[in-house]
């Protein structure tokens, strides 16, 4: 049988996947399980006898690394599939109730939104630091050709750290 038509109950499974909201801190996560990438086959005139479906996780930071990998393979029983984990890396919380975090939360005057995906706050976070992403820059143009950041967004994110950091940071 063809793999690329078999490859359909993933996909499906997928798309009929409803990704679940947590909230952590007063901020929803919306989790998401994606496929992004779909191999099969490799000369238009032979059928396919493998089909590769590359599935992102997205979770929130609620849950382990582990129980991130389980609900993925919960979702796909090894009976039925093959599942090879390729990469599993747990998220940061906001840690908005960290005083440091709430202090600079106040002096940046911004509001907390949640960060689908991993950044180095979960780095930190697995060191018992609280942290928070902030900078300058649009983050639709992150990692992109047209990726910059005008000086005076630099200017205005020097000033907002020098002024948390003269009043003790926290």
């Amino acid at each position: 049988m063809n793999a690329a038509h078999r490859a359909g109950a993933v996909l499906q499974r997928l798309a009929d996947h409803t990704p679940e909201r947590v909230v952590i801190d007063g901020l929803e996560y919306r989790e998401g399980l994606n496929a992004v990438a779909v191999r099969a086959g490799g000369a238009g005139n032979v059928v396919p006898d493998e089909c590769v479906i590359t599935v992102n996780s997205r979770f929130a930071p609620s849950r382990s690394a582990e129980e991130a990998e389980k609900y993925v393979r919960d979702l796909f029983p090894e009976d039925a599939y093959e599942v090879d984990v390729t990469e599993v890396v747990a998220g940061g919380p906001p840690g908005l109730d960290r005083q440091a975090v709430a202090s600079l939360v106040r002096v940046l005057g911004a509001t907390p939104r949640p960060k689908p995906g991993w950044t180095d706050v979960a780095r930190f976070a697995a060191l018992g630091t609280p942290a928070l992403n902030y900078g300058p820059g649009d983050p639709v143009l992150a990692h992109t050709a047209g990726e910059c950041v005008p000086v005076a967004q630099l200017r205005a994110c020097e000033e907002r750290l020098t002024e948390w950091l003269t009043r003790g940071g926290g």
